[in-house]
């Protein structure tokens, strides 16, 4: 149908007649001549339609996103008409034919507006696509998962597909479960991760997987989080965590320059899980950020301010200060609002030192004296101009409050140093205790720890895994370990959750008897393919980057999903749906 894309139109084209087929991105009319604005997958370019054309008043009647064919001659633009904002800003084509492939009603909102709410560009989602921003970061999606096919099978790994109807498994999050029709009462899961079918896999003896996949997780929604996602997964066997963290860094290095032309370290620095959240107060550290969290319990602790001696001196609490360059001139209204905002992480209050020409201020002063105040300036290595927060509290709650508080100062102050700044965290525990005693996989139950079954059964609480992230720019943009292959270790491991043998039986019995048949050594990593596409791209959400993505309520507006099924199709699966009452 068309001859030309409209975008790829130039010079070159002079007196050619072509034929081009898109949409009408902006239609004027100057004084009898009308212009059209056409745009299609490659760009725009401007059509010319004069009073004598056949087609002028049919012309008349068109408006923004009709689709048309039009035939017409590429002529030179005049003299100061040139648009250097267009790449096709040098021509423009006569109008000789238009024929109007299909009309369109008046659209909801302006296809290049920038104050649509997300509610309507969701609802209308295939209208907001149209948009050259998202048609930029759809495009590069693509690229990125091209680059992600041709490195993985460059490096001999194979595409395998896993199934999508599976078992439910303990993996952190709530499964999204599907009922049986042919097994009244049971129920399929959606996988969270395809990380038992790769393990086994491993135990097939393919020794190299990967898989583009996507994976559900019903949990509660944020901005990079999505019930339903894509990820990159891998495994392979007979290779330690330093080759596979090489490996990966290795594709994710040739990616970025591949891809956006970005050219990260030759080699990515690493990262005690302790360190980070001793130094940042996250384990996802964004490290273009050059503020750092200072422990202050031993110098707090014969201090007689109870707000702060209290949890230098108790266990599993903490005191921590984080000096922020040039900090001194933000307002006390602003420094209520970051005590509102470090609230949300459970911290009670926000106390502060500000170093002003004239001297320190704060107060806190008389509770700290000058000797204290002194040593506190000089562990940070505060100046003048600067400010210097405080958390005192349980240790998750300081860590949370000040590791976030860091990442807002630095967005709301430029304080980032770099443009691109990725990191490995390695050595994380195996296990985080809950309140009641028990224990809960960081990861998930199939991380190999650092020690043999014995010595973990005796240090389950102070062991550390052979898990490994991947962070980028403080995203998490991907995670991976080196898993169990003996059965011992799994039984060991399972057992120290709080798995009785027959639980572990069902729910894992065929992980268990397949690891006694010469199960390799094996790793792997994923990917969440969103957040990275998101990162590449200086978008605020995943949802900028997925073509139909759900809301933060996980329904979808486009569809209106999730959505009530007849009875009929109830009484099949054998199932009654009881609502809660309403207040």
């Amino acid at each position: 149908m068309r001859t030309h894309y409209c975008g790829e139109l130039s010079k070159d084209n002079i007196d050619q007649t072509v034929e081009i087929c898109g949409w009408v991105n902006r239609r004027r009319d100057h004084g009898g001549v009308i212009f059209l604005d056409m745009r299609d997958k490659r760009g725009i370019a401007q059509v010319v339609i004069n009073p004598d054309n056949a087609d002028f008043e049919l012309a008349e009647s068109i408006r923004n996103e009709f689709v048309l064919k039009i035939t017409g001659q590429v002529i030179a633009r005049g003299e100061g008409l040139v648009n250097p904002k267009l790449a096709t800003g040098e021509i423009e084509i006569v109008a000789k034919n238009i024929e109007i492939l299909n009309a369109s009603k008046p659209i909801p909102f302006q296809i290049d507006s920038t104050d649509t709410s997300e509610e309507v560009r969701l609802k209308y989602r295939y209208l907001d696509l149209r948009r050259d921003e998202m048609q930029q970061r759809l495009r590069l999606r693509s690229k990125v998962t091209h680059f992600m096919r041709e490195f993985m099978d460059g490096n001999d790994f194979l595409d395998i597909e896993t199934p999508f109807l599976t078992k439910a498994t303990p993996e952190g999050a709530r499964d999204y479960l599907v009922p049986s029709r042919t097994h009244p009462g049971e129920f399929f899961a959606l996988p969270q991760s395809p990380q038992l079918f790769k393990q086994l896999l491993m135990m097939s003896g393919f020794e190299r997987y990967y898989q583009i996949v996507k994976c559900f997780r019903d949990e509660d929604l944020r901005a990079d989080r999505q019930p339903e996602f894509t990820q990159l997964d891998v495994e392979t066997s007979f290779m330690n965590e330093d080759e596979i963290m090489s490996m990966m860094e290795e594709m994710t290095r040739g990616m970025f320059k591949s891809v956006i032309d970005v050219d990260l370290p030759d080699e990515f620095p690493t990262i005690t899980y302790a360190d980070a959240m001793n130094l940042y107060g996250v384990d996802r550290p964004d490290m273009r950020i050059p503020m750092q969290i200072t422990d202050m319990d031993e110098l707090m602790q014969g201090v007689d301010f109870k707000v702060f001696s209290g949890p230098a001196s108790n266990d599993g609490s903490r005191v921590a200060a984080l000096r922020v360059p040039g900090g001194a001139t933000i307002s006390r209204k602003k420094i209520d609002k970051y005590t509102k905002y470090v609230s949300i992480y459970g911290a009670k209050g926000l106390a502060y030192i500000k170093l002003n020409e004239d001297g320190p201020a704060s107060p806190i002063l008389k509770f700290l004296g000058d000797e204290v105040t002194a040593k506190v300036i000089e562990m940070t290595g505060a100046q003048t101009g600067d400010i210097i927060f405080f958390g005192a509290d349980k240790t998750k709650i300081v860590n949370e409050a000040l590791g976030n508080l860091r990442e807002q100062l630095a967005k709301d102050l430029d304080l980032f140093e770099s443009e691109w700044a990725p990191i490995w965290v390695v050595d994380f525990p195996m296990f985080d205790a809950n309140d009641d005693g028990s224990l809960s996989a960081i990861h998930h139950p199939f991380t190999a720890p650092s020690v043999d079954a014995k010595t973990l059964e005796k240090t389950a609480d102070t062991a550390l895994s052979r898990a490994y992230d991947l962070v980028i720019n403080g995203s998490e943009v991907g995670g991976g370990s080196i898993r169990i292959h003996q059965v011992e270790m799994q039984q060991t491991v399972l057992k120290l959750l709080g798995i009785s043998d027959d639980e572990a039986k069902d729910k894992f019995g065929f992980l268990l008897d397949a690891l006694q048949y010469g199960c390799p050594p094996h790793g792997g990593m994923a990917f969440g393919l969103d957040r990275l596409v998101m990162i590449m791209t200086g978008s605020d959400s995943i949802r900028e980057v997925i073509a139909f993505p759900k809301t933060q309520t996980a329904a979808c507006l486009l569809t209106d999903a999730p959505a009530g099924v007849p009875r009929k199709v109830l009484r099949e699966l054998s199932i009654k749906v009881s609502l809660p009452e309403k207040d």
